[in-house]
């Protein structure tokens, strides 16, 4: 079983920054592509943006310039660094994996489970 725990959400004001990040655990073999993803009131989830294990990365068109991802391989962890933030990034925002658990099995899709980053004055 994979479990992916995200941190570093919270109030922040407009301009303001925030580094989310996110450790996968459990029976992992490797990690393709990490992500971020996030999901306002009332609106469908988003991609913001992926990186995959090779280090190539990309970014929805509203955050470019703003947000960087990283990760850390041997730690399985995959980071966002949000920089100006806006209203508009207000938001659940969701870590996302896709897993091979061992060398024999399919890879899978793991979800973490959210934390709220919220962006007010």
């Amino acid at each position: 079983q994979v479990q992916l725990v995200e941190s570093g959400g919270g109030l922040v004001q407009p301009g303001g920054s925030l580094r989310l990040s996110c450790a996968a655990s459990g029976s992992i073999f490797s990690i393709d592509v990490m992500g971020w993803y996030r999901q306002a009131p009332g609106k469908r989830r988003e991609s913001v943006a992926s990186i995959t294990s090779t280090g190539s990365t990309d970014y929805a068109d509203s955050v470019k310039g703003r947000f960087s991802i990283s990760r850390d391989n041997a730690k399985n962890t995959v980071y966002l660094q949000m920089n100006s933030l806006k209203p508009e990034d207000t938001a659940v925002w969701y870590c996302n994996a896709i897993v091979r658990p061992t060398a024999l099995s399919s890879k899978i899709i793991v979800w973490g489970q959210g934390t709220q980053v919220t962006v007010s004055s």
